[in-house]
């Protein structure tokens, strides 16, 4: 478990292009609208704070997440989407995990299905691939002098986190998924700040692809992250620092 944030990698998503940046946002934004649909008050819908914390880890502005709990009430008002999750394979027998947000079954699918055959994978059944990987909380702490790592070992215990570590400046957390949103709010009346925090699958192992396959591999990964239904894509490739997610 240890590592499996990369801080380095953190600080470079941080740096990516303003295009890369909106898309990102427009992702975390259709999130917001779908879970403050019914209750846009963060106070009584844990899940919609779940993913204002998401979106402020991300550097999202406050009047973008704004904006995307509007549109709950506006253009997703009558739009029903769906929160579905697809597994299959790329090169080289490496897994991938597809979460999406989408209004249209079909045409995600035939997207997906598409993408992944034309860089060499395809899709499978439903738990071909998600029995290598751990469902975990991640929050992605700054260490600080305030925040040593004897505070740090006493914030966990008491938000009951499953385990910690040290990595480089920061704290990686880890939580079992549903002690993730109580671990959140002790965090966030403990004054601290999120540089990560949601809700992913971890890979229990990683595999090692030669120069071809990686190169196929990561313009598959790209491509499915330019599917407007597509949310998050997780693996269990080992990337170049300067290119993992």
């Amino acid at each position: 478990m240890s590592g499996h944030s990369k801080w380095h990698n953190i600080q470079a998503k941080k740096g990516k292009t303003d295009a890369a940046r909106a898309a990102v946002f427009t992702k975390i934004g259709r999130e917001l609208a779908v879970a403050a649909k019914g209750n846009p008050n963060p106070d009584t819908n844990s899940k919609l704070a779940d993913v204002i914390a998401k979106a402020k880890a991300a550097n999202m502005p406050n009047e973008n997440i704004k904006r995307s709990i509007a549109k709950a009430a506006g253009e997703l008002g009558d739009k029903d989407y769906k929160e579905l999750t697809y597994e299959g394979y790329g090169v080289g027998g490496s897994a991938v995990i597809i979460k999406t947000l989408t209004d249209n079954v079909n045409r995600t699918a035939g997207d997906i299905r598409s993408t992944m055959g034309k860089c060499g994978g395809q899709m499978g059944q439903n738990g071909c691939v998600s029995y290598m990987f751990d469902n975990k909380g991640v929050f992605v702490i700054e260490r600080t002098v305030k925040l040593d790592e004897d505070t740090m070992m006493e914030y966990c215990l008491e938000a009951e986190a499953d385990d910690y570590a040290v990595e480089d400046d920061v704290y990686e957390v880890y939580t079992a998924p549903e002690k993730w949103s109580q671990a959140r709010k002790y965090f966030e009346e403990k004054g601290v700040t999120f540089l990560e925090a949601e809700i992913k699958m971890i890979p229990q192992n990683y595999i090692a692809l030669d120069s071809e396959k990686l190169e196929t591999f990561q313009k598959m990964l790209d491509k499915l992250d330019e599917l407007d239904d597509v949310q998050s894509v997780y693996h269990n490739v080992e990337l170049p620092d300067e290119e993992e997610e």
